[in-house]
This record gives C-alpha cells, sequence and structure tokens, in this order.
C-alpha cells in the first residue's frame, strides 16, 4: 500500500512540473497596418506609412499594398520595392502573440529598414490588436541617412 501512495504521489508531482502553455505558429496578420517613424533629420525624418499583407508559410510577407502618407526627397508616395518578414507565435494558455518583424522598402537608391517585435492576441487563427515596435535606420543618398531611431506599427483593420 505504501508503494502504492508513493507512486501515485510521484505521478501527480511529475504530471505538475510541466508547462502547459506551448506556442504555435497559427495567428494571421490581417488587416491594414500603420507605421509611424519619428525622429531623423532633414530629408531623412518623420515618415509614416500603411501597408497590407499577408504572411507566407515560411515567415515572409507577400505585400499587397504600401503607401507613403508623407513625401520628401528620399521616397516617392509609393514607395518603390518592399520586403519583409513577420515569424508569429502563440501562447496557447494566453494567447499571447509574439514574434520577429523586418520591413525593408527600397526607392531611388535608399533603403529604409525596420526591426522590431509583434505583440498581440490570437483570436482564433487571426492576430487581433497587432502592434510592432522597434528601430528604423535609413541608407543612401544626400541627406538620406539616419540610424537607430524608434518606430511603431499598429494594426488599424
Amino acid at each position: 500500500m505504501k508503494e502504492v501512495a508513493t507512486m501515485l504521489l510521484l505521478a501527480l508531482l511529475l504530471t505538475g512540473c510541466g508547462s502547459s502553455s506551448k506556442t504555435t505558429t497559427t495567428a494571421v496578420p490581417t488587416g491594414v497596418w500603420s507605421a509611424d517613424l519619428p525622429g531623423g533629420t532633414g530629408p531623412a525624418s518623420g515618415f509614416s506609412f500603411t501597408t497590407q499583407f499577408t504572411v507566407n508559410g515560411n515567415g515572409s510577407l507577400n505585400i499587397t499594398y504600401f503607401q507613403f502618407l508623407t513625401q520628401g526627397t528620399c521616397f516617392p508616395i509609393s514607395g518603390g520595392t518592399q520586403t519583409g518578414s513577420m515569424v508569429l507565435t502563440t501562447n496557447t494558455s494566453t494567447n499571447a502573440v509574439t514574434g520577429p518583424f523586418t520591413y525593408t522598402v527600397q526607392a531611388n537608391g535608399n533603403t529604409l529598414t525596420l526591426n522590431g517585435s509583434v505583440t498581440g492576441t490570437a483570436s482564433g487563427t487571426t492576430l487581433s490588436g497587432g502592434a510592432v515596435t522597434g528601430i528604423w535606420s535609413l541608407t543612401g543618398g544626400t541627406g538620406c541617412n539616419t540610424t537607430g531611431e524608434s518606430f511603431t506599427m499598429a494594426q488599424t483593420s
């Protein structure tokens, strides 16, 4: 009897040691995202844009819409070529979504790079309340250089 009680206690302890949170890659971002990139100087300052994308199976972004809300000498309103990645994981115990984010815009010989972290909540298989915070930099032509500036990006719809 003593052995059975010991085995039962050991089994209960072992099942309690594991974590109930798991990560999955099921949260899918939807809607339009708005980015605000304050900081910088001269023509390399005060960028903002809207974008819409889906995430491919490998984490790369399929960008279907992009437009700067600010116009300047570094970039045209249409923004040239955009690429990026977003790899999301969901904690199934809390539905909290996190992951790394990169986004690059190239035009007029200039490259705008955003590196950040995504947060949000999984609603079924959809990301809701998505937000990105991080650092942006710009390299390229005369007046179109800056590094280490903070940015925010939010899922707006």
